[in-house]
């Protein structure tokens, strides 16, 4: 029997499976109150018509910012799903918010959109003792992350930047972001949040490094291909590495033997994509001619997810809920593995709500297989005397 999730008090949530796109915003309008909402983040899973879809909530919503982007997939107050509209309302008693759309992202200048996030949060007025972060949704098909979320620590700086790249399910095809209302490709989502609530980053994976290592020594950066790896043909030595024949590569494949960069002290994953004409492999963050690479070996998933999402506040609280980014291999290599009841069980008594996507950006790098969150608790009391 499915457990009922403690409903969070700080942001409102509703869900729907209906296939037809005007029914499934019908269906979100009756759950939701709306009336004293900031703003509305929508997640949309695969399949929705999204120019009925965008209709519908101008329809429903009509003057009230709605922001958010396709998934390729969704984690409600039940868990992971795959077919569920889910719709965040965030209020305005405890959330202030200011957004920008960069359009198009490519080609992107670095040094234009951090100049132009620094002029939005320039003008963004501060509420006294409230906090401020950044979430970034951008299209997970534009190659263009990367550089992306360099800017926006150019130009944010010291605020925490959070973020997903938005999904179309394991099709591939064409991605989209929502900005006030309307869906837009070839684009990003800039959304500064000022609030009263306590918060704190999260970014986790389940991978450690092997002693086996490989050196890219042929690429298109701008196409994040890999022709080459150690002198051979890219594909052809990976299948070499962990072992099994080039057409049994798979996502399957990819997701439980994920390569690593070092930065610093820390390891990243650069996720593969598939395998291209010629023996290529895409992969789904940067990649450059003299990149050393690292083969992961994963640790249990499930346990590192219940550890790393058990977190508290400074008055030792749970949160009242996590906003999630969740990259889809993580959520694939779950399913293979028949852990998806286990992990929506850890999600619901964990309140995360959020989606599955083609990459996470954090602490100001693009990365993949990786959980990226933010959990926000309930706001400190302050001493008025």
């Amino acid at each position: 029997m499915l457990q009922v999730p403690v409903k969070p008090a700080f942001v409102d949530t509703a869900v729907s499976y209906e296939k037809d796109a005007t029914a499934a915003v019908d269906d979100i309008a009756a759950q939701l109150d709306s009336a004293g909402a900031c703003f509305l983040l929508v997640f949309v899973p695969d399949g929705l018509n999204l120019d009925d879809l965008a209709m519908a909530l101008n329809t429903q919503f009509a003057g009230l910012p709605m922001f958010g982007c396709t998934t390729a997939g969704q984690i409600t107050p039940q868990g992971y799903e795959t077919e569920a509209l889910l719709v965040l309302s965030f209020p305005k008693a405890h959330f202030r918010c200011a957004t920008h759309l960069v359009t198009p992202l490519k080609p992107l200048s670095i040094k234009q959109v951090a100049s132009d996030v620094r002029k939005l949060s320039a003008q963004f007025q501060r509420t006294a003792h409230w906090s401020r972060l950044a979430l970034t949704l951008s299209d997970g098909l534009s190659k263009q992350e990367d550089m992306l979320v360099a800017a926006l620590q150019s130009g944010l700086e010291e605020m925490p930047v959070f973020g997903g790249s938005a999904g179309n399910g394991l099709n591939f095809r064409e991605t989209s972001v929502l900005h006030m209302g309307q869906f837009h490709s070839d684009a990003a989502l800039i959304l500064l949040l000022e609030t009263d609530l306590e918060f704190a980053g999260l970014g986790f994976d389940h991978f450690l490094p092997t002693g086996e290592q490989m050196v890219v020594t042929e690429a298109l950066p701008e196409e994040r291909l890999a022709l080459e790896i150690n002198g051979s043909p890219a594909a052809e030595e990976y299948a070499r590495l962990v072992g099994v024949e080039v057409d049994e590569l798979s996502p399957q494949v990819f997701a439980e033997n994920p390569v690593l960069v070092r930065n610093h002290e820390l390891y990243h994953v650069r996720a593969i994509q598939g395998v291209q004409d010629g023996g290529a492999l895409s992969f789904l963050s940067a990649i450059d001619m003299g990149l050393l690479l690292t083969l992961g070996r994963g640790q249990e998933i499930l346990r590192t997810l219940n550890d790393e999402l058990d977190v508290k506040s400074s008055l030792g609280k749970p949160p009242d809920f996590i906003l999630g980014f969740d990259c889809f291999l993580r959520k694939l290599e779950i399913d293979q593995k028949d852990l998806t009841g286990s992990a929506s069980e850890i999600l619901r008594g964990q309140r995360v709500l959020g989606f599955n996507t083609y990459g996470e950006q954090h602490c100001g790098v693009h990365v993949n297989q990786t959980f990226v969150g933010v959990a926000f608790y309930e706001p400190k009391k302050r001493d008025l005397h």
